[in-house]
This record gives structure tokens, sequence and C-alpha cells, in this order.
């Protein structure tokens, strides 16, 4: 049955395995049709095919399936059930096992999920584990693919991990829009607070589990160049390095966007102790202006037996006035100084 633009549709007895596969797709002969799951084992090892599966958040059930049918490791099996597995490049007989971890931006904000990979001779599992956009456009990408570029596992492969790459940066887009937005606030000379401390420790909390994502591709598409010639092969090793290119370049983003936020936080720290600080010399200047009538009058609350000025006519109002004026001319030095 010929693809022709259309999503094939998989047989399977559990309605669960069902909504788990999202493709099952043979390439031979410049055609591609889908194949049900139970007749992978058919096909694999027959050089002249390839086979391309796309699973969705898939139960043990279905991973033995499938570890039955391409022959795989039951480590790597266990690896693929389990998520939270960190990024990395693991080799078997006969396949490699590859995890990534993935990002987007859902309604400004950042959720992570996995994509587990098992790489074969002619054969490439993805497996979703996150309610992400599917792999679509690598099937779309296969068979619009170069001339002289078969439909291949090498080729495959890098589609998957080009994608993977290419989604972070319009997370990255987005993270560097709420930063650019955060510094507006910052810079406008509103109230200093918690709420902004909170802001910003919130994005470069995103921002280090985003470096923990998408730093180890650079590993992991170094090895595929190093150690693995028959996946990034001649013809494809160009491609592999701009992965690796891009990846170096995501990290690099994210760490100046990391670098950024750390300094916005110590700006904003500076800016909560210069406030302080003034608030504090307001403090101590009207505290000067209240000591110093304080300290004379207080003077007059003491049992002195000679204080010839009581009996001054003009006394009182000499004490009041030259009173007001020491405590004026306390008043304009420290208003020029900035203390009141």
């Amino acid at each position: 049955m010929s693809l022709a633009g259309t999503r094939p549709r998989i047989t399977t007895p559990s309605h669960r395995c069902r909504s788990a596969i999202i493709d099952c797709l043979l390439f031979q002969d410049s055609k591609v049709q889908a194949i049900a799951f139970d007749d992978i084992s058919d096909h694999v090892g027959q050089p002249d095919r390839f086979i391309w599966i796309e699973l969705k958040s898939p139960d043990s059930q279905l991973i033995t399936r499938l570890g039955d049918e391409l022959g795989l490791h039951a480590l790597a099996l266990e690896d693929a059930i389990s998520t939270h597995q960190r990024p990395k490049l693991e080799e078997y007989e006969g396949h490699v096992f590859i995890a990534t971890r993935t990002a987007q931006l859902w309604e400004s904000r950042l959720e992570f999920g996995e994509t587990h990979l098992f790489v074969g001779s002619n054969f490439v599992v993805a497996i979703r584990h996150d309610s992400g956009s599917a792999y679509t456009r690598v099937v779309d990408r296969l068979q619009r693919r170069p001339s002289g570029i078969p439909a291949a596992t090498p080729y495959a492969l890098y589609l998957v991990l080009d994608l993977i790459v290419d989604q972070f940066r319009p997370v990255i887009e987005g993270m560097q829009e709420r930063f650019q937005s955060l510094e507006s606030r910052l810079m406008s000379g509103s109230k200093p607070g918690r709420d902004m401390l909170e802001r910003l420790y919130e994005m470069k909390r995103d921002l280090t589990a985003l470096r923990d994502s998408a730093e180890p591709m650079q590993e992991i598409t170094q090895n595929l160049i190093r150690l693995h010639p028959e996946l990034s092969t001649r013809e494809l090793k160009a491609y592999y390095r701009d992965i690796h290119d891009h990846a170096v370049r995501v990290s690099a983003a994210i760490d100046r966007l990391r670098a950024s936020t750390s300094d916005a936080m110590q700006f904003h720290l500076a800016t909560l102790s210069v406030k302080q600080n003034e608030s504090v010399q307001k403090l101590a200047g009207w505290g000067a202006l209240l000591a110093l009538p304080t300290v004379i009058f207080s003077l007059y609350g003491m049992n002195f037996d000679f204080m010839p000025e009581l009996k001054w006519p003009w006394a009182y109002p000499a004490l009041l006035l030259a009173t007001g004026v020491a405590v004026g001319v306390l008043y304009r030095r420290l208003k020029r100084r900035g203390w009141i």
C-alpha cells in the first residue's frame, strides 16, 4: 500500500498498543508502505529495505514485542521502558541505543521529554516519552531525500537528531523573550521585591535544566562521527558535523542566557541593598534632626540650682529660635548630601 501523503493505520490486538504505534513503515525501491507490527522481523536484515518505527509512550508489553521482532538487547529494552534516562549512546551487538532529551515551550511553560532511539543496520525506532510533536517531518524528508542519499539508517538517524536539536531553537528564543521582559521590568525603576528575585531564580533553574538536556547532544554526535562510520557515512559526515555545530551553538546560547540571568539576579540584589542603605540613611538623618532638640530640651528637665537664663524674660523664645536655626542648618546639610 503506497503512502501517498496519507498516514497508514496500524492494526494491533490491543487498543493501548494501537494508540502507542504512530508509524510502522517499510521503505523499499523508492516506495513506502505500512506493515504490520508483527511482520517487522520478516524485513530485518534485508539490505535493500529500511524500517521506520515511531512509538509514543509504549508499555512494557509493546517494548517486549519490539525486542522480539528486532532482536534488541534486554538492557536496552529496560532503558527504553523507563523514563528520566540520562542522555547517552550505548553500543550493543547488532544495534545502538541512544537516549536523548527534548524540550518545548507550552503556554510559556518549559516542558521536557525524552526520545529513545534503537538504530540497527536497516531500522530506526524512535520512542517518544512526552506529549511533544511527532516525527512526521522525518518521514516527509525521507520521502523527499536528496538524490544519491538512500532512505536508510544513516540518513534517518541524521533527520531525527537534526530535528531534536532544531527544536531547542524556539525554546531558546522564548526564553530570551522571557528574560527581556524581566530585564525591562528590572530596569524600569519599579520597586524591587522578592517576586522579581523568585522569577529570575525560576528562569535560571529552567535554563540549567535546558542546558542539561541540550549539552549531551555534542558528545553523542561526536561519538557517532568518530566511532560509528557505518552511521555517519562519507556522504553524511558533513550533515552530522552540522548537527554538532548546531548543538554547540545551542549550548553557547543557553550559557550566555544563564550568565545574563545571574547578572540580573546580582543587579537585583545590589538594587535591594542600595534601597536598604538609602532607607537607613534617611532614618539616620531624621534621627539626627530629632536628636538635636531632644538633647537641648532634655537639659531643662534636670534639677540644676544655677540656670540664670531661666530668669531672663527672652530666654525661652531665644532658646526656641536657636534650636530652630540649628535644626534648619542641619536639615540643609543632610538634604544636600541626600540623607533625607
